[in-house]
């Protein structure tokens, strides 16, 4: 078994180009891409799918994946390990591009059990590196310049 935790991540766009970030509900002010871990048996679309779903309430029809890239990782805080939850050291991402259909379906971040308390649209480049917590920034650093030529 792998030390980090295989993970999916949506970078969700609309026909404009804009790029969803939604607020972690208990973390006010902390703003990220929908994105969880892949569960036993899931390869790592079906994570994506399922994530997608859960956290936004988006349909895979109601959005279609342009392209991925992977091998993004990060360690936890050493605070986060002492709690006991974790049995890894930290995270490997996959990040999927994807863009919401013609029609930009409505984002639903309501859902059970929520994650995020609201949503907004924005261009890459307002992307703010101070959304993050310190031990998640490169990776956004690297994934916002591999997907949009964005430097945070």
């Amino acid at each position: 078994m792998s030390e980090y935790r295989p993970n999916v991540a949506a970078l969700v766009v609309d026909g404009k180009g804009k790029l969803l970030v939604c607020e972690r509900i208990k973390f006010p002010g902390a703003w990220q891409f929908p994105q969880g871990g892949v569960d036993q048996g899931e390869n790592l679309e079906e994570a994506l799918f399922r994530e997608v779903r859960e956290e936004i309430g988006l349909q895979p029809s109601q959005y279609r994946v342009e392209s991925q890239k992977g091998n993004y990782r990060y360690k936890f805080p050493p605070q986060f390990k002492k709690k006991g939850k974790f049995k890894y050291v930290g995270q490997e991402q996959t990040y999927y591009l994807c863009r919401v259909n013609e029609e930009t379906p409505v984002i639903n971040v309501m859902q059970e059990p929520r994650e995020f308390s609201q949503y907004q649209w924005i261009w890459p480049e307002e992307f703010q590196p101070e959304w993050l917590p310190r031990f998640k920034l490169e990776v956004y650093r690297a994934v916002m310049r591999d997907f949009f030529d964005v430097e945070l």
